[in-house]
């Protein structure tokens, strides 16, 4: 399954364009993730075009040396500048800071993520928790902690490691108005 997950991933050209570019941005840990991947499979179990429906392109780096905001958004210009021409939305954040303003943003505690994989980890649904990577010398990594079978059953289950259940609930929401075959698992009720 790892295989054709890519297979289907980087024929959506945005995705294939971030992942060959991203080496140049010079970080040492950095994975496209989460809707960018997920949603250009659901489009192609739909029939529909690849892109279609996805908001945005999650590129996530980790660099724990310097937490500022300022270092952040030199990484964020440079991808800007980067991804001029590439017609949607690619959103980088580095992990490393993300307990800095999770709680503002939204309304508990986060945690410190550890690495890439670990901020994969703590998406909202385990549907969300895939990766792609791309070394220096042209190897690709994939990152599929929960597997694909939900992914190609378009099943979207809870995974309540930190999200609130209403940021599951409102994400599954809007999945479930672009892409109406999904299966929403509710969110645990011994959690609520």
């Amino acid at each position: 399954m790892r295989e054709r997950f890519l297979e289907i991933a980087l024929a959506n050209p945005v995705v294939a364009t971030i992942v060959d570019r991203a080496p140049k941005l010079g970080l040492q840990e950095w994975y496209l993730t989460a809707g960018g991947l997920f949603q250009t499979v659901w489009n192609h179990i739909d029939g529909r075009d690849l892109g279609a429906g996805i908001k945005d392109y999650d590129l996530f780096y980790f660099d724990a040396d310097d937490l500022s905001y300022d270092a952040e958004d030199r990484v964020i210009r440079s991808a800007a500048e980067l991804f001029a021409d590439v017609d949607a939305d690619v959103e980088v954040r580095n992990e490393a800071r993300v307990h800095l303003w999770y709680e503002q943003h939204f309304g508990i505690p986060g945690v410190p993520f550890t690495s890439c994989r670990d901020a994969i980890d703590h998406f909202a649904s385990t549907t969300c928790c895939f990766g792609i990577t791309k070394s220096a010398d042209g190897t690709v990594d994939v990152y599929a902690p929960h597997g694909y079978d939900d992914l190609f059953d378009m099943i979207v289950r809870p995974n309540p490691v930190l999200a609130p259940r209403e940021v599951y609930e409102a994400k599954a929401a809007r999945w479930r108005r672009e892409w109406p075959a999904l299966t929403v698992e509710p969110w645990p009720e011994t959690l609520t």
